[in-house]
């Protein structure tokens, strides 16, 4: 049936628009130049609708497709220029039609009623909502998704260029931050006027002329004027119909005017709709605030949490939760903005998943131990967020920013499973794990700008982490975990007591302290090219406490031995001095700098402490060329100084799981990498079409590497410096296209190869460190690839269809898996007043041994009503129609393979009744 639908609408658009016909010409001025970027429109005398619309190319070209045998008024305007307007009745053969504009101010009393769908300001794209809207959306996802040029993935995030969308606002406020997927996922359809791209987005007016912004890119939101200075959003309720107990409660309610905002978001369900997983809670850190972005080191705090499993594309055998956010903005006075977001969550989910971990040998690469797995999850999270921020601009030379963030949860896990390993040994045992862990930071941004003059700008930045982690593990085991720890050195044993089970618990307590501090100044040599100075510091404090214990039978307590006890202090600092110099020729940008670090770092432990101070250039390189308007090439070149947390010097043993412990490295040294990139774009506003592409290339040198020893599943791993560079290149690109109004189409690839030396030595003895040079060299390569094609239809009045097809190639070492889905989705919105959704898909998961060959898919379908101009809307759903019972997933890492298959929920249906403000 779907596949009946799908041709009949494909033909039905390949005849109606093969049925148009064409007018076509240059814009000039009055010279004969043609005018870049200019509008044309063509407005149907009867309905009065604008049919077709033009942005002019480079050289002025435009082409409207318009219907045969029609009267249409033309109109094409240019800022600067008075408009023309001409009427012009089409027959059945083409039109070529010239146009010249008069330069001049716009004559008053020409009314311009139809906006144009697109136009350019600058490096700015402005959408009109309207023109893309049918009626049947409800959330700002449903106007993005049709937008020419921009894209919505699975989680929510927005791209365009190929890049994410770094930053959502309303108004010109932070929307929660600049966080995409609230945005998309909340802001009603029917509140959105325009949508403003803004790409080189820099959130300080006063370095846009001096900094690479290019990677930057920004969204707006412009409310109709109903919605301003008006409470808006809506209410939604909703239930079960027939059989379980499913229950969504959903109030959504946002105010907006020049002087205040306020927006609160508010969930409760047990559906599986998760308006932020903990992904997004631990990726929330505040729009593209980076302080070190481009400093030449890269030094990032370390997660010490354990890992707590996660969904994918939110699915699970059961999901309930409870979620409330509220944004506010205020102005006090002109010059001072005042604004802060509070988010809480909390979700109970059960997870069940059969997996396959393979284990590879050393020497071939082939399967060596397999662990078939069939475990079940109990997981409850619970989180907050608290920002506030404070921006102080008095004039055009002065701005003083300070913000804090706040991030807590607790979360826990407790894991049942059932380990079968092959070859059979004893290490096949029922298993209970239990994971918690609430971790806490409180980061705070103090940022002064100051421009003295036409030539002298000043930036001062820092910023401040505390952080405070406290994961505790557990494992209960039918079998001695690692009874040959110890080799040939009893003392070294884990000092576990005989039990009928063993019950092993891990203490880790983390805490940071890091300070990041740069004062720049920037000269303007002249008006194509500046100077910029650059002094700057990062300093941490790290302290890693760690312990394990066994809980006996009788209720005692054994706190094993001191081999598994850890108090490590480690400090990094580093001082250095940039140069910078921005200059832009012709058509090109250049930006060379070097930069020059003088770094101490130590760990404290055991009553030893290990130095390491020394000093280090780094270049970078920046160039662009901009060969038109909407079409670039930029390449980026960047040496880094890598450094690791805490964690990996800590010599005493780690029990990170119930099959691994490890043991860090006090002299691990820092690592270093080159990263080279080239990036092209292109966007053709007469054809509406987007070409985008990026190569990365990165080497890396003395990389820290994981070397482990292995007896079974169980696995020791210790981490040093390798003597052998690492590799990994990706390419992605896109093509996507409007055309005649109605269509869209595009396609997007992506492709990444990495080569990894891993080091074996299973033969460790913990009395000494493992080192690389008694190890076995073992070389990964992993190339993954990933397809997709998709077209869809936007009409106002016929039922509107995307079809597509993706698909993801992984290979690794023993084998390659497959992932093939076609999809369709149906979109009608008829009679004023029933809008019908459908969405399928189809998985067809398999590797290329057929050890793993799953087919299975996903149909959604609701149905709404709502009369036009009524507060209230109806709405049946139905979610997993094909009561699809699992899917599959497959991961790599430097050792072994994993594959795995997840129950999900079941099919049910749901009554939602929504009230609209």
């Amino acid at each position: 049936m779907i596949k009946f639908f799908t041709s009949m609408l494909l033909l039905v658009s390949t005849v109606s628009f093969a049925q148009n016909i064409r007018i076509e010409g240059t814009l000039k001025d009055d010279q004969g130049i043609g005018l870049e970027m200019a509008n044309v429109m063509a407005i149907n005398k009867v309905t009065n609708a604008m049919d077709s619309y033009a942005i002019t190319n480079d050289a002025g070209k435009y082409q409207l497709s318009l219907k045969p045998n029609t009267t249409y008024i033309v109109k094409a305007s240019y800022i600067g220029y008075t408009t023309f307007e001409e009427e012009i009745t089409t027959g059945t053969d083409n039109i070529v039609k010239d146009i010249t504009l008069n330069e001049g101010v716009e004559l008053q009393g020409v009314e311009i009623v139809h906006e144009m769908p697109v136009t350019i300001k600058g490096d700015t794209i402005v959408y009109n909502s309207d023109s893309f809207t049918n009626g049947s959306e409800r959330k700002l996802e449903d106007i993005l998704k049709k937008l020419p040029g921009v894209e919505v993935n699975d989680d929510g995030e927005v791209e365009v260029e190929g890049k994410k969308v770094g930053k959502l606002m309303v108004e010109g406020k932070d929307f929660f931050d600049g966080d995409t997927k609230l945005g998309v996922k909340n802001i009603p359809a029917d509140a959105v006027s325009k949508i403003e791209v803004l790409r080189n987005y820099s959130e300080v007016g006063q370095l846009s002329g001096v900094q690479n912004n290019q990677d930057n890119l920004a969204m707006n939101i412009k409310l109709k004027d109903g919605k301003k200075n008006f409470w808006f959003g809506n209410i939604t309720a909703g239930a079960s119909i027939g059989d379980g107990d499913r229950y969504i409660a959903a109030p959504k309610i946002f105010y907006y005017n020049p002087e205040y905002t306020f927006n609160f978001i508010g969930n409760m369900n047990n559906t599986g709709e998760l308006p932020l997983t903990m992904r997004d809670y631990f990726n929330l850190t505040g729009g593209f605030r980076n302080v070190m972005k481009k400093g030449g080191t890269s030094f990032n705090v370390g997660s010490n949490s354990l890992g707590l499993s996660l969904m994918r594309n939110n699915r699970a055998k059961e999901i309930e939760t409870k979620f409330g956010a509220a944004n506010f903005s205020y102005n006090p006075t002109k010059s001072w903005t005042i604004s802060g977001f509070a988010i809480i969550n909390s979700s109970d989910t059960e997870m069940e998943t059969v997996s396959r971990t393979t284990l590879l040998n050393t020497e071939t690469g082939d399967p060596e131990t397999i662990q078939d797995v069939e475990e079940t999850s109990q997981q409850t999270n619970e989180f907050a967020l608290v920002k506030l921020s404070s921006s102080y601009k008095p004039n055009k030379n002065l701005q003083f920013d300070y913000d804090f963030l706040l991030k807590t949860s607790n979360q826990e896990e407790a894991n049942g499973l059932f380990s079968v390993v092959t070859p059979e040994t004893a290490q096949s045992q029922n298993v209970y794990t239990n994971k918690k862990q609430k971790p806490f930071s409180f980061n705070q941004n103090l940022n002064l700008y100051y421009t003295l003059d036409d030539k002298n700008i000043f930036a001062f930045e820092a910023q401040h982490l505390y952080q405070d982690e406290d994961p505790l593990y557990s494992a209960n085991l039918g079998n001695n975990p690692f009874p040959d720890v110890a080799g040939s050195d009893p003392s070294l044993s884990l000092g576990l007591l005989e039990a009928d089970r063993y019950n092993v618990n891990q203490n880790r307590f983390v805490t940071t302290n890091k300070l990041d501090a740069k004062l720049d100044y920037y000269y303007m040599v002249n008006a194509k090219s500046s100077l910029n100075l650059t002094l700057g510091n990062t300093y941490s404090y790290q302290n890693f406490n760690s312990s394990m214990f066994q809980l006996l039978d009788d209720g005692d307590t054994n706190n094993m031995s001191d081999n598994t006890k850890n108090d490590v202090n480690y400090v990094f600092n580093d001082v250095f001095l940039g140069v910078h110099y921005r200059f832009i020729k012709g058509k090109f940008e250049f930006n060379p700098g070097v930069s020059l670090h003088s770094y101490t770092t130590y760990n404290d432990q055991l009553d030893n402490k290990v130095s390491n101070n020394f000093t280090r250039v780094l270049p970078d390189f920046f160039a662009q060329f901009q060969i038109k308007k909407m079409e670039r090439l930029i390449y980026n070149y960047s040496m880094t100084t890598s450094f690791t947390d805490v964690s990996d010097f800590a010599r005493g043993l780690v029990l990170n799981s119930y099959k691994s412990l490890f043991q860090g490295n006090p002299n691990l040294d820092n690592g270093l990498y080159q990263n080279h990139s080239l990036t092209y774009f292109k966007y053709n506003m007469f054809n509406f079409t987007q070409l985008y592409g990026n190569v990365n290339y990165t080497r890396q040198m003395d990389a820290i590497k994981s070397l482990s020893s292995f007896s079974g599943i169980n696995q020791i791993g210790t981490v040093a410096n390798s003597n052998f560079a690492d590799e990994s290149f990706t390419a992605s690109g896109g093509y996507n296209r409007s055309f005649a109004r109605f269509y869209k189409a595009g396609f997007n690839a992506s492709v990444a190869w990495s080569k990894f030396n891993n080091f074996r030595n299973d033969g460790q003895n913990t009395s000494e460190p493992a080192t690389i040079e008694n190890a076995v060299r073992q070389v990964n390569e992993q190339f993954t690839q990933s397809y997709k094609t998709s077209f869809s239809t936007n009409y106002k009045t016929v039922p509107n269809l995307e079809v597509g097809y993706s698909i993801s190639i992984n290979d690794y070492a023993d084998s390659k898996f497959y992932n093939s889905k076609p999809f369709a989705n149906i979109n009608y919105f008829f009679w004023d007043a029933f809008t019908v959704k459908v969405d399928y898909e189809y998985n067809h998961y398999y590797n290329s041994d057929k050890t793993s060959d799953n087919e299975y898919d996903f149909l959604s379908a609701e149905i709404m009503y709502r009369k036009k101009d009524s507060h209230w809307e109806f709405k049946v759903s139905g979610t997993n129609l094909l009561d699809t019972t699992s899917l599959n997933d497959d991961s790599f890492n430097q050792f072994s393979t994993y594959t795995s298959r997840y129950t999900v929920q079941p099919r049910y249906l749901l009554l939602n009744i929504r009230y609209n403000l």
